[in-house]
């Protein structure tokens, strides 16, 4: 990796340690067979690195089957030498979690549905619309 970046090996294994990379870890790595794969990674992290002015970049992801749990009991406060004791949780079924991170704010937009689906996506891009400042540029 090291020859190939250009770069010596003491400034990978910094890199590598700073943002908790394990490379020798992976057992597979599949590159996309796309011709435009480059061109597109290049985009995307263009907008992430160096956004156009008055713009909002959003990272949007979903997360589905999440357990949807619920506590039997309510959490009560601990005193000084008690210990937390472990409590039962009821099962209600799954949920799918959307969110949206502001790269430049932090700001994170999210929703919960109970189904994933097209139509719940699209439900929560309008949900991120109505939710994000008017004066910021949309670039979709």
């Amino acid at each position: 990796m090291a020859k190939e970046m250009g770069l010596s090996k003491d400034t990978i294994n910094r890199i590598c340690r700073a943002f908790n990379l394990k490379p020798h870890r992976q057992k597979y790595f599949t590159l996309s067979t796309d011709p435009y794969f480059a061109d597109k990674v290049r985009d995307i992290v263009g907008l992430y690195l160096n956004p156009p002015d008055n713009t909002l970049v959003l990272c949007v992801d979903e997360k589905s089957q999440i357990q949807a749990l619920d506590r039997t009991q309510p959490v009560l406060p601990l005193g000084l030498d008690q210990e937390e004791v472990p409590h039962h949780y009821v099962r209600n079924g799954t949920t799918t979690l959307f969110a949206a991170l502001d790269v430049a704010t932090g700001l994170v937009i999210t929703q919960s549905k109970s189904h994933h689906r097209q139509q719940e996506f699209l439900q929560f891009l309008r949900h991120i619309h109505k939710n994000v400042p008017r004066n910021w540029t949309s670039i979709w």
